[in-house]
């Protein structure tokens, strides 16, 4: 005579059997979610007691919910845009020019795209600089076609021109094929140490196409002034202390006649279908009221 115990095990046995014969397609499906219909009962009992756990959890009063970071408002209707962009910027960035964080780099992205309206990434097609947070110094113009000289550079004469040429050449190989797309590419001129970053030997010629006239969003951290550039020219040098360069065109809007060098932001602008203009981004219109300059 079998016992209880062993006529429930063929019981069992039995009604697994009758299961596979008659669903075999959810028989699979099962499988297929790693489980087993012998071990139904501890999946079930794991279920339970998982569901106990989360109901103590929420009935449960929190504890040092003073300690969790205070939530960034970023809609303030109290402020014009700018003014809520540097409140937020003082708020998210550390006092000292560093490398951010991963986590810190993607709340700027999502404040920047809601704020300014322009799609940007620390990171775009896995590429990523050695910094996004640094400061950023004035450059010189540059020769957009041989024999291009200052005087074609007006109204900005202050700053010369380089004597030689950007890290990608000329822009134009003559005068005339210079286009108009060509002169503000030159006009609103970044620089990025590419030189510096650990792969750029090894990964050409790839990162210096990839690099070429990349568009880059440039942020004024005190001001909030924000322009879209475009990257021309490799450095500055470490030694300088300064990590990222702007045409002379580009720091006048940024900071003014006196900007030399300031902290800035420096993001990819994410713009497959190259829609995003080169120049200032004058998000103010947002609220129908002047620019903010400080």
């Amino acid at each position: 005579m079998y016992d209880f115990r062993t006529k429930l095990k063929l019981k069992s046995i039995e009604a697994q059997s009758d299961f596979k014969k008659n669903f075999p397609e959810a028989h699979q499906f099962l499988l297929g979610k790693g489980l087993e219909l012998k071990n139904l009962r501890q999946y079930s009992a794991k279920l339970i007691s998982a569901g106990a756990i989360t109901g103590s959890l929420l009935l449960t009063s929190p504890v040092n919910i003073n300690q969790l970071p205070a939530p960034i408002e970023i809609n303030n209707k109290n402020l014009i845009p700018q003014e809520n962009f540097i409140n937020i910027l003082q708020k998210l960035l550390p006092s000292e020019v560093r490398p951010l964080a991963r986590d810190e780099e993607k709340r700027l992205e999502v404040i920047i795209s809601d704020i300014l309206k322009i799609k940007s990434k620390a990171t775009l097609e896995g590429e990523h600089l050695n910094t996004v947070y640094g400061y950023i110094g004035a450059e010189q113009h540059l020769k957009r076609y041989p024999g291009d000289v200052l005087e074609n550079h007006g109204p900005y004469y202050k700053e010369g021109i380089a004597p030689g040429l950007g890290a990608w050449g000329y822009f134009a190989k003559s005068k005339t094929d210079l286009t108009s797309t060509l002169e503000e590419t030159e006009k609103w001129y970044s620089v990025v140490q590419t030189l510096y970053l650990p792969d750029w030997n090894s990964r050409q010629p790839y990162l210096r196409d990839w690099y070429k006239h990349r568009k880059l969003l440039i942020v004024n951290t005190i001001n909030g002034n924000a322009i879209v550039t475009a990257l021309a020219d490799s450095g500055p040098a470490a030694w300088t202390g300064k990590h990222f360069g702007g045409s002379p065109e580009v720091m006048e809007y940024l900071g003014g006649a006196r900007y030399k060098k300031g902290a800035v932001l420096v993001f990819f602008v994410d713009d497959p279908e190259n829609k995003i203009k080169l120049g200032p981004v004058v998000y103010n219109d947002l609220s129908g009221k002047d620019l903010l300059k400080i």
